[in-house]
């Protein structure tokens, strides 16, 4: 039912951990299958049967369903044959049937050869499991069609799901079980689907195999839906989306302005920046348009890495900020601008002229609001190109914020503590997520012999470690139900932009804690994938800081932890997701009576 992705299956040590063990297996099944049969026999009727099925399974391999949202890889109801063969003709044929049937569709395809072979063996696997599933149900005494088919596609699915969760995971550095549970989430529907039909299928067959035939209308009607739907998605996103960035474009740009400036009453602080990419025709004239369209898709990148960014069409782009005070504004977008100080491939940095304005302050209309920014983008255009100029809190005056601009280091890290107090704010985890992260990572590292000076970076640290998530939109954030593969890959991003931010404050050791608070111990967390020492001690401090505060605060999705719920999560991951010294000084310093956790 399930394959991996083009370029899941790699030559990774830990991919190759998982592909062999799993080929070998398979192996040893297709030869048991290939010995009982030949001893066993195969009658004409038995053979044509199987090979009747083999065509269904590879043509309906072949074109696989495109059901979108689905983590791991794509779906194909193939496994409505696979099942029945189980069924019908015993585990042994059905393993041969669903090995051969991948094994060409793929190798057709001109797949790699270790992605060949690996979902090959997954099919074969899955197909013996649920051959035995059916066996064993078989016995019982009552209706096999009832009992048998259900228990043979749920075998399948089980084992084909998770052998290529596992290997996704792997490839991709994931944590195994959250993908497997958007998996199920994501393929529970087209899997009762598919038991349906194979229930069906046994029934038909057993009355004349040529009634199979009469499958193929709800199969084909299923499969051109399913297709529609997507051409209709696909072309709702088209409809809002720049094809040379990637960013929403100008009609998602006022969508979502009007979704955050509410006509009729306040809400909540936004503020809009319109930027423009000063030179973009010099550098089409100079470099030719596919230079050009790739500086743009660099910038609308570096924008999307810092907030909801769009293309509002030529060079303009606009930064949309909810939640985001104004001077807290003028912080994230200088910052941004360092970022974009960038050689993009040519001779000298792409620069960007912006202009800011902030609802209610400066206008209570999505228009209004769009007016004031476009005016102070003009007036940075007309007189510094490459700054950024915000209205100013009186709203008589312009205020222009350039990257090398002479800003006291102190205000900017206290504008920086404020930006990181918003996302507090906005976060499920309640107003105080990142001061009470910083107080006991500061003890840890007490604990574990850090002076104090260092100690007092740590606090720092942890007191901006979730600075990056400003650049997160809220629905992210607080999203009840498990995140979906490109919402996990926004909420990824947060480590990566508040290093940044960071390091423009000249915070270059905070800055790299930071960046790799989300590294694993086992080498499987981002952004790179760093193992074991290699983290920065304070890195690893900030992950257990933060891990154990998520635990015991309350979540929209559920409840806080007892503290001896929670120390028992950290300690099932020390030595995977956590250093297990770390862990021991946490314990350690828990148990001290001075301590208010």
């Amino acid at each position: 039912m399930l394959q991996v992705k083009t370029k899941a299956v790699s030559q990774d040590p830990g991919v190759l951990s998982v592909v062999l063990p799993v080929t070998v297996g398979a192996t040893f099944a297709i030869a048991a299958a290939a010995t009982s049969l030949a001893r066993e026999g195969l009658s004409a009727p038995s053979l044509a049967g199987l090979l009747a099925l083999f065509a269904a399974a590879a043509f309906t391999e072949a074109f696989p369903l495109p059901i979108r949202g689905i983590p791991i890889g794509r779906t194909s109801l193939a496994s409505v044959f696979i099942v029945g063969a189980a069924v019908l003709y015993g585990w042994a044929g059905a393993t041969l049937l669903s090995f051969l049937m991948q094994l060409t569709v793929e190798a057709s395809r001109r797949r790699a050869p270790i992605r060949v072979a690996y979902n090959s063996s997954v099919y074969a696997l899955a197909a013996a499991a649920g051959g035995a599933a059916a066996a064993a149900f078989g016995r019982l005494p009552v209706d096999h069609m009832l009992v048998e088919t259900p228990a043979a596609a749920a075998a399948f699915y089980t084992v084909d799901l998770v052998l290529v969760a596992l290997v996704v995971a792997r490839s991709s550095h994931e944590q195994f079980r959250p993908l497997l549970r958007r998996t199920l989430g994501a393929t529970s529907l087209p899997l009762a689907i598919m038991v349906s039909l194979s229930v069906v299928l046994v029934a038909l067959w057993e009355r004349s195999p040529f009634l199979i035939a009469a499958l193929f209308g709800p199969l084909v009607a299923f499969d051109l839906y399913q297709r529609s739907q997507l051409r209709a998605l696909e072309a709702m996103r088209a409809a809002v989306t720049d094809p040379v960035t990637g960013l929403g474009n100008r009609r998602r740009f006022d969508e979502r302005l009007s979704d955050e400036v509410p006509p009729s009453k306040p809400g909540s602080p936004v503020s809009v920046c319109l930027l423009d990419v000063d030179g973009l025709k010099g550098i089409n004239d100079r470099y030719g348009h596919p230079i050009g369209d790739l500086a743009l898709a660099d910038v609308g990148a570096r924008l999307a890495s810092s907030g909801e960014a769009f293309r509002l069409g030529g060079d303009e782009f606009a930064l949309l900020l909810p939640n985001v005070e104004p001077e807290q504004a003028r912080l994230l977008v200088e910052l941004v601008l360092v970022d974009l100080a960038l050689e993009a491939g040519l001779d000298e940095p792409v620069k960007v002229s912006g202009g800011i304005a902030a609802y209610p302050r400066d206008g209570e209309t999505p228009q209004g609001l769009v007016d004031r920014a476009d005016e102070a983008l003009y007036h940075s255009k007309r007189h510094a190109p490459g700054s950024v100029y915000a209205r100013s809190a009186d709203g008589l005056g312009l205020r222009a914020l350039v990257a090398d601009s002479p800003t006291d280091r102190a205000t900017r890290l206290q504008a920086a503590t404020n930006l990181a107090q918003a996302v507090d704010s906005r976060d499920s985890l309640g107003g105080s997520h990142s001061q009470s992260v910083g107080r006991l990572a500061a003890r840890i590292g007490e604990r574990l012999g850090c002076d104090v000076e260092q100690c007092e970076l740590i606090e720092l640290a942890g007191r901006l470690h979730d600075l990056g998530k400003v650049a997160i939109p809220e629905e992210i954030l607080e999203k009840p139900a498990p995140l979906a593969s490109d919402e996990r890959r926004v909420l990824e991003r947060h480590p990566t932009v508040g290093s940044n931010m960071l390091t423009s404050l000249g915070l270059g050791a905070v800055s790299s804690w930071v960046l790799h608070h989300h590294e694993r111990w086992d080498g499987t967390g981002y952004p790179d994938g760093l193992v074991g020492d290699v983290i920065p001690l304070p890195a690893r401090i900030l992950a257990v800081a933060d891990a154990f505060d998520a635990l015991v605060s309350d979540h929209v999705y559920r409840g806080r932890l007892s503290l001896a719920q929670a120390l028992g999560e950290l300690e099932r991951g020390v030595g995977t997701q956590f250093d297990p010294t770390v862990v021991a000084a946490l314990v350690t310093e828990l148990g001290d009576p001075e301590y208010d956790f």
